[in-house]
């Protein structure tokens, strides 16, 4: 079997984030979504399980943390270009999210901006220049 992640996210309201999340190139799987979730594809072996806070307790004894006031985790997102990191970037914005919650990082051969879902949760849009990375370690070494 293929490994797989699923990534459970608490969300407010459903509908806008299964729309953010749709605006930034995921699909909703409808066979695993319902009043209480949105099972959002991002991948082959990728996807974002949002769930309502009421049924993401079900899985946890634990407080849903407010992730507009705390940061649990940073979930990075490759990408195959800059301009496929600003595009997606830019798509959060305009779909209900925060574009650039801290400024964007450039080192020549990465280049990463963050930006934040409905509820707060950070993602990291990321694009490396693998070939340029290693002969910059090749250099180093």
């Amino acid at each position: 079997m293929t490994k797989m992640i699923f990534v459970n996210l608490p969300v407010k309201d459903i509908a806008a984030s299964t729309r953010f999340y749709e605006a930034i190139g995921c699909v909703k799987n409808a066979m695993f979504s319902d009043d209480n979730a949105s099972s959002m594809v991002w991948s082959d072996t990728i996807t974002f399980q949002l769930l309502t806070h009421g049924h993401f307790a079900n899985f946890t004894s634990r407080p849903i943390a407010d992730a507009q006031a705390t940061c649990q985790m940073l979930l990075a997102l490759s990408r195959d270009s800059r301009a496929d990191v600003d595009a997606i970037a830019e798509a959060a914005g305009k779909a209900g999210g925060t574009t650039d919650v801290r400024e964007a990082m450039d080192m020549g051969f990465m280049y990463n901006r963050a930006f934040a879902d409905p509820d707060g949760h950070i993602f990291e849009a990321a694009w490396m220049d693998m070939d340029a990375m290693t002969a910059a370690d090749g250099e180093a070494g």
